[in-house]
């Protein structure tokens, strides 16, 4: 890919960005988010039209104007929203829309299972392809994904963030599936925000920012501390920038809490200016007992306390009106409504705030959607931007806004950090500071254990629907907090 341009209204997305991936290579694509990652992977997938630049494929110029012509060229794109049809099978999931034919109009399914089958065994993936794909999870449907672009004898794949949900165990056989396909002269773009991940898989190294390529050259020519100044034009002196505030009376507790099946006999509590996490292995009841919290699920035991009156949300209406905030794990589907403005987006849980007799005060609206903005430093043209057009960080950024407008005393961030940049890690973790400072008190569940050290003054580690114990920040170690989440 050389000198791609493309902008958008009040915005240059990607100026005379070049991009090179030889046969065979773990290219890694690294940058904050907003510095146009994910708009060069869409130009080259066909799904945007670049303003100017040309593509070569085997030294070849070639014109990608569709999603289709990208496929049949072999570029394949594995997005870290994953397309595939959850009520069909794995084999009909890999041959959609090309399904082998006995004759015109007949579907050969026992061959398309054959070659579906035949097709899994190469890449080593253990998986039965007559399974329907919605029971996968998803690191399975993630090898799915990638079994469908090698069907079509891809040339280069590339994959956003696909560590971004999966455990150690998964993300190691994905390395082992990686390794395959750069034997097979495949070559992997790979954008991943995760440092290590990058300087053990990648080859070579492509560096945006702002919409520029500020640094290209092989993984081993170029230091991590290098790596984290180009991506964010300045030096990170510390990782995780905690700041320990003065705790103040319990604002939740919460007492032989039960849901039947899912958790059982859960004890904790929150103070006021405290940061506690929840850790544990993924699927270990961590979101579970947040959403008990704020009314999403139902409990069938045990009892919960806030500001020391009695509370048993049935609703998250109820939990809103009481003073809580939930910053949910899938910003996309349940955090944000894309199509809706930056504007819209912030006084979504606030709207009562800004209105009067079901009228809306659009000027106190937007005024406090600015200072929303301006606070919390969301990068976007403007507040009547579409949400669906920011980066990822500042896509989590409005739905921390939006949240904050609610002036909660408890707020609840369900994997704060998942799939943002180091730069707007370092903004989050500066928010969260910030409010533990005001007094707020922060829940938060996060997979990342540097992370649930260095922001977190106390941590219950969850397992199995059970708190396998409690550690202050002083005694929390890897060591420590592993073992508890792996044995209890």
């Amino acid at each position: 890919m050389s000198g791609i341009r493309k902008s958008y209204p009040g915005v240059r997305v990607l100026d005379d960005v070049s991009l090179t991936v030889r046969p065979g290579e773990v290219h890694a694509l690294m940058g904050e988010n907003g510095a146009g990652k994910s708009t060069l992977m869409k130009i080259l997938a066909g799904a945007v039209r670049a303003d100017a630049g040309t593509i070569h494929l085997d030294g070849q110029a070639v014109e990608i104007d569709t999603p289709l012509k990208a496929m049949e060229l072999g570029i394949g794109i594995i997005y870290q929203e994953l397309h595939l049809a959850p009520h069909l099978s794995v084999a009909e999931n890999i041959f959609l829309g090309r399904e082998p034919q006995r004759i015109p109009g007949w579907i050969d399914a026992a061959k398309m299972r054959r070659d579906a089958q035949a097709l899994m065994d190469s890449l080593g993936m253990t998986l039965d392809v007559r399974t329907s794909v919605g029971g996968l999870a998803v690191a399975q449907r993630q090898m799915v994904e990638i079994a469908k672009a090698t069907s079509r004898k891809a040339k280069v794949i590339a994959m956003d963030e696909p560590s971004a949900t999966l455990t150690a165990h998964e993300l190691e056989n994905l390395w082992i599936l990686i390794r395959r396909l750069q034997s097979s002269g495949i070559g992997i773009i790979y954008i991943s925000h995760r440092m290590d991940e990058v300087f053990q898989i990648a080859d070579a190294l492509t560096i945006l920012r702002d919409g520029h390529v500020v640094g290209a050259k092989p993984i081993s020519e170029i230091s991590r501390d290098e790596v984290l100044k180009l991506m964010v034009g300045r030096s990170l002196d510390e990782t995780f920038p905690k700041v320990v505030a003065e705790q103040g009376k319990p604002v939740l507790e919460v007492r032989s809490l039960s849901r039947r099946g899912v958790l059982e006999d859960i004890h904790l509590t929150v103070h006021a200016g405290e940061v506690v996490a929840l850790a544990g292995l993924v699927g270990s009841g961590r979101t579970e007992i947040a959403r008990c919290v704020f009314g999403a699920d139902t409990m069938s035991g045990g009892e919960m306390r806030l500001d020391g009156a009695p509370f048993a949300p049935h609703s998250p209406h109820d939990a809103i009106a009481a003073g809580i905030g939930f910053v949910t794990e899938d910003r996309k589907e349940q955090g944000v409504l894309l199509d809706l403005s930056v504007r819209e987006n912030i006084s979504l849980a606030s709207l009562p705030q800004v209105s009067t007799l079901g009228f809306l005060r659009r000027r106190e609206e937007q005024k406090n959607a600015k200072e929303s903005v301006e606070k919390l430093r969301v990068r976007t043209p403007s507040i009547e931007q579409r949400v669906g057009n920011l980066s990822g960080g500042n896509q989590q950024k409005v739905v921390l806004a939006k949240w904050l407008q609610t002036a909660p005393k408890l707020l609840i961030l369900d994997e704060p950090t998942r799939g943002i940049d180091v730069g707007a890690k370092r903004e989050i973790y500066g928010i969260i500071n910030d409010l533990a400072a005001q007094g707020v008190a922060i829940l938060m569940i996060s997979s990342e254990l540097p992370e649930v050290l260095g922001m977190a003054d106390t941590i219950v580690v969850v397992r199995d629907g059970h708190i396998a114990g409690t550690l202050s920040r002083a005694e929390a170690t890897q060591e420590k907090v592993g073992q508890l989440a792996l044995s209890g």
